[in-house]
């Protein structure tokens, strides 16, 4: 009995530190991609470029930071389209799949109220920040589409230790080449809903940031594949 007992401890724990892995990894990500454009009006309120420079540099580096912390936890996704993937190739049971992007969602919004408070922010007032338009569609299409293309090759080409560079700077560099500044994670845009700052965007915007970015993850992960399969 004693044996089955240990055993059975030894399969929830996996469980249990992926599902923290994942809360917590997502609410520190929100918490820097919000307190750092709070910080960034307070150090820079006349210059948009050097606002969008000192967001983006914070971001690249707790990404990095983050996803080479926890990859060997959880597989580091913070994202619901990456959780979403991994169910599909069997990585994760459903149910897992499941609870991660609950934990995932929670998260985000639990980093932007809490980098909200930390500046004295309200932390009730949704964002009036409008971002919706073609040109916002169309670069959440192309930011996701390049972000699931190289998650899912990154292990097929380097080695796994280089994925936390290379999403940092993809999304590093994707917050100058994109006119949405690269959300690229619908838990990511649900958690910014919560902050009418730099970082914020407005739920009426939210809606179609969430769809360019399911296409773009879709279209993304079929390429991939076709990728790898002629490899």
């Amino acid at each position: 009995m004693e044996i089955e007992e240990v055993a059975a401890a030894t399969e929830v724990r996996p469980s249990y530190r992926r599902m923290i892995s994942e809360f917590l990894g997502t609410a520190i990500l929100l918490l820097t991609v919000v307190g750092s454009g709070i910080q960034a009006t307070l150090l820079s309120p006349h210059d948009i470029g050097l606002e969008l420079l000192e967001n983006a540099l914070a971001t690249a580096a707790i990404l990095y930071l983050i996803i080479t912390v926890f990859a060997k936890e959880s597989g580091a996704h913070f994202n619901p389209l990456v959780t979403f993937f991994s169910a599909t190739k069997g990585e994760l049971t459903s149910k897992q799949a499941i609870i991660e992007v609950v934990l995932q969602f929670s998260g985000a919004i639990l980093g932007t109220i809490t980098a909200n408070s930390m500046f004295g922010v309200p932390i009730t007032h949704l964002s009036n920040h409008i971002r919706q338009s073609s040109p916002h569609f169309l670069s959440e299409v192309i930011a996701t589409f390049l972000l699931i293309t190289v998650i899912e090759l990154a292990g097929k080409t380097y080695d796994a230790r280089a994925v936390p560079a290379l999403v940092a700077t993809l999304i590093g560099a994707a917050y100058f080449f994109t006119s949405s500044t690269s959300f690229a994670n619908p838990a990511a845009v649900v958690g910014r809903m919560f902050t009418n700052s730099f970082a914020g965007i407005s739920p009426s915007s939210s809606i179609s940031f969430i769809i360019a970015e399911i296409i773009g993850a879709s279209g993304g992960y079929l390429f991939s594949k076709i990728f790898k399969s002629k490899g």
